[in-house]
């Protein structure tokens, strides 16, 4: 990728080729259109290989999978029709391996743990509740922490989804006193200045729809204090 093409769409590309394109997104960047009218980041990685590959018509561009809006990190993206439902399997099939770093106040009792939560969603609010125990209309929820390195004030916690649910990382750390840095939402005490919180979606792992080669990818974090000594 040029320095110009970088400049242009102030994009992140991490990994691409023929069939995918995998990049960083910054807090506050949504995925995928919504209410609000922003742009979403699906149409900046649009209008970046439109500009790069100068495309005439329309650029095909599929949503595998999303990252809440104030959170940052990897999202890959489908660059054919062909390629999509392929990497929808590999979502839907729990083949896609994915790390995340969360920056929390609260230490965790347990050095590691598998957390298991039946979460329920209330769209009035957008926020997950987290129950020990099956209720109507929740979904199970699977997650293993590691805390991975100590801060001045602050825990780096390793954490490996089993399960997608809504806000999940987010509100079963919650569920154990753990709430990420910055999330108002989920009961941390106060906002980051850039309305972000310190949840990052670090590493991705799968096997190539296409060319069945082993993909793996690294996010880095954001320019920030705090992401600075989790990496130092």
């Amino acid at each position: 990728m040029s320095k110009t093409l970088s400049n242009k769409s102030n994009l992140k590309v991490l990994y691409e080729d023929n069939h995918i394109i995998i990049v960083n997104k910054r807090a506050g960047d949504i995925v995928q259109g919504d209410k609000t009218g922003d742009k979403p980041l699906s149409e900046v990685v649009k209008e970046f290989l439109k500009y790069k590959y100068n495309k005439p018509g329309n650029v095909y561009l599929g949503v595998t999978h999303r990252l809440d809006r104030p959170t940052t990190g990897i999202v890959v993206f489908a660059k054919t029709s062909k390629v999509l439902p392929r990497l929808n399997k590999l979502f839907s099939d729990k083949k896609v391996n994915k790390t995340y770093w969360a920056v929390v106040k609260e230490r965790p009792k347990k050095e590691k743990a598998t957390l298991v939560n039946w979460l329920k969603k209330n769209p009035k609010n957008n926020k997950s509740t987290a129950y020990n125990y099956e209720i109507k209309d929740s979904k199970k929820a699977i997650l293993h922490y590691d805390i991975i390195k100590q801060l001045n004030n602050y825990h780096l916690l390793e954490v490996n989804l089993e399960t997608g649910r809504h806000h999940q990382i987010r509100c079963q750390l919650a569920s154990i006193g753990s709430p990420i840095k910055g999330d108002l939402k989920y009961g941390f005490d106060r906002s980051n200045k850039d309305a972000s919180i310190h949840l990052h979606s670090r590493k991705i792992e799968f096997i190539h729809p296409v060319s069945k080669e082993q993909i793996s990818v690294i996010a880095p974090t954001a320019n920030d204090p705090i992401w600075d000594a989790c990496n130092n």
